[in-house]
């Protein structure tokens, strides 16, 4: 008898008594992007702690959320924009923006792909989000995880884990959205053009434009040197060759143990009572939006460019315009090879894909400036 009540004690203090169908399901929901993450191979790299955090937060009487919980403290790198910046200067450092330096007039075509973070806006807007939480749901059309999650850390924090997973789900089936996209709007002839080869990009190049970049952008639009500096600081560790244990350590150490603290950290703010919510579905739905804007937009301004340029330009290329790095740039080589298995697109995609980096960084700072 003492044990079966000792038993009845010991259910009563454990977490089986703070289950609720919410926390039940968010740790389904837990469990479903683990299966995306691990099986799938959809961005593992950020989705794996995303959903591991979100199995972490939603375990009742863990106290993890409370003041002085681990992840409590370990938010902090949410709430002050820590992780995400951070996360910028790794990118940097992994970034070749030798094939934008060669063919500048692709800096354009990244511009145009942010066509869908203005659409969902407008969109988020109508269907009752404030302007604030329109500008941060625009951003997924950018298809810039880390962006996205800096712009809702400021802006929106109470929908931060929803407009995060939307983000990283769309970058992950970027070779299922675009595709359909780019064949839609281009033909097939056009999906043939083989362009001519790019020119050199010599070191000097490479070593001022992070330089110039960073003073011309910053003095433009002052909110993105958060985002557009600690980017151009890690690419040129990269490209000065001076200082070789920095890059290194930027790409590889320092990018990973951010990564796992910004996933743990995103998927702590998927507590069911902020996650499970309409609003949910519909941040979901215009990120989608988002993205097949931002392709149409980036192939429509490829389709300009073809036409100036008398055919020397593919418009495939407009679709790499975001910033799913170098997964859109290769989508294109892809689509591209189909229908000519001679063409050889990736580097020049490339330059539209890390001008989106750019391009959503800026729309970023547009609003920031706009709106706070």
């Amino acid at each position: 008898m003492n044990l079966v009540t000792s038993l009845l004690e010991m259910t009563q203090i454990s977490g089986f008594a703070g289950l609720n169908l919410e926390s039940i399901i968010m740790l389904l929901v837990g469990g479903i992007l683990l299966y995306f993450a691990i099986v799938k191979k959809y961005e593992p790299l950020l989705l794996l702690p995303i959903a591991f955090g979100a199995i972490l937060v939603n375990l009742p009487f863990t106290g993890l959320m409370e003041e002085g919980g681990f992840l409590n403290i370990l938010s902090f790198g949410i709430r002050h924009e820590l992780f995400p910046i951070l996360i910028f200067m790794g990118i940097g450092a992994m970034t070749d923006f030798g094939p934008l330096l060669a063919n500048p007039i692709t800096f354009l075509l990244g511009a145009a792909a942010q066509l869908g973070v203005f659409v969902a806006i407008i969109g988020a807007v109508l269907i009752g989000f404030d302007i604030k939480e329109a500008a941060a749901i625009g951003i997924i059309g950018g298809a810039d995880g880390p962006t996205s999650i800096y712009l809702a850390s400021k802006m929106a924090p109470k929908i931060l884990g929803a407009i995060a997973v939307a983000a990283y789900s769309y970058m992950s089936l970027v070779p299922l959205i675009q595709p359909p996209i780019m064949k839609m709007f281009t033909t097939r002839e056009q999906r043939k053009i083989v362009m001519k080869q790019l020119r050199p990009v010599s070191k000097t190049e490479k070593i001022l434009f992070p330089i110039i970049c960073t003073i011309f952008v910053g003095l433009i639009l002052p909110a993105t040197v958060p985002i557009i500096g600690i980017m151009m600081l890690g690419n040129l560790f990269r490209e000065s060759m001076v200082v070789n244990r920095l890059s290194n350590t930027t790409q590889n150490e320092l990018i990973n143990i951010v990564t796992i603290f910004l996933g743990i950290c995103v998927g702590a703010t998927m507590q069911a009572e902020y996650f499970l919510t309409i609003e949910t579905i519909k941040i979901i739905s215009l990120g989608l939006v988002a993205f097949a804007f931002s392709t149409f937009g980036g192939v429509m301004f490829g389709q300009v460019l073809y036409k100036l340029t008398r055919g020397k330009i593919n418009p495939l290329i407009g679709a790499a315009g975001v910033s799913a790095v170098p997964m859109a740039a290769r989508v294109a080589q892809t689509v591209g090879q189909r229908a000519n298995p001679r063409n050889f697109l990736l580097m020049h995609a490339m330059g539209p894909n890390v001008a989106g980096v750019i391009g959503t960084a800026v729309a970023a700072g547009i609003m920031l400036t706009l709106l706070q």
